[in-house]
């Protein structure tokens, strides 16, 4: 029986001569595909925002389900579209720990993507703000993104932290399964399901969180009273959506998913495939 995937001992080969070649691209190429990332996971963000928007009705889960499945699309962008993210490169750990690429050209590469995946989810996140997407579906939107990072903002940090680990633990699975596709089909199909658990579960992605805390922010800041009209809410009803507790999640759930993806997906893997080499 021909097999066109590869088998997880190639998997593991690809995965660090990847690492490798992301250590060694230039700072600027490294800090623009990272903020195309942090744009593509927004997107996907965004996309996920709109589709829980009305969707009340629906029993918990399904609804989480359904949000997992079009969150997707910013990985999926990522990976076949070709762009930089902090999270799935925790995986350039398999390089690093196979002596492909030292520490210092590891942790150069995860600062320069990681700032560029600030830029590009903030950006995105302004951008969403200015054209007024918040007050879509007579502020539905709006609503539904403050609800989101409320109940993010407001999560303790143990907690948080271990939501955080578990995501990247299924993000970095969506990664390294795509080295094994042979086509952009393959890419999509391996990447959606793990996502789709992720979102479902409520794990806690640190890039997405880049989008949703600033545009939750923006929109208590900024929003004019007639949205707060429209939905039936005021500021006070989202006191968990600060800047003090954006940052406390963005600090915590990015160390959760630098653990969850570096030590419990790369590390495993080169452990059991590439150690003796």
């Amino acid at each position: 029986m021909r097999i066109d995937s590869l088998m997880p001992s190639d998997m593991a080969l690809a995965c660090e001569a990847a690492g490798a070649a992301k250590a060694g691209r230039d700072a600027i190429g490294l800090l623009v595909l990272g903020v195309l990332a942090g744009a593509f996971i927004a997107f996907g963000a965004i996309f996920m925002t709109v589709t829980l928007t009305g969707a009340e009705a629906m029993p918990w889960g399904v609804g989480r389900v359904l949000a997992g499945l079009v969150f997707s699309l910013g990985l999926i962008l990522v990976i076949v579209g070709g762009a930089e993210l902090f999270t799935g490169d925790s995986l350039m750990i398999v390089a690093c720990a196979s002596r492909g690429i030292s520490v210092r050209a590891l942790l150069r590469a995860w600062t320069l993507v990681y700032l560029g995946n600030i830029v590009g989810a903030v950006a995105t996140a302004a951008l969403a703000f200015l054209a007024g997407l918040y007050g879509a579906g007579g502020g539905g939107v709006g609503r539904t993104a403050l609800a989101i990072a409320a109940a993010k903002a407001g999560l303790p940090t143990i907690e948080l932290f271990f939501l955080a680990v578990l995501c990247n633990v299924l993000v970095c699975l969506a990664v390294w399964m795509s080295f094994s596709a042979q086509s952009v089909v393959d890419k999509v199909v391996v990447i959606v399901p793990p996502i789709a658990a992720f979102v479902a579960a409520g794990f806690e992605h640190s890039i997405a969180n880049l989008f949703f805390l600033p545009h939750a922010l923006a929109i208590k800041l900024w929003a004019p009273a007639e949205f707060w009209s429209a939905i039936g809410r005021g500021v006070a009803d989202y006191a968990s959506v600060t800047v003090a507790g954006s940052l406390h999640n963005i600090v915590v759930s990015t160390m959760g998913n630098l653990i969850g993806g570096s030590l419990m997906v790369g590390g495993v893997y080169w452990f059991v495939y590439l150690r003796k080499r």
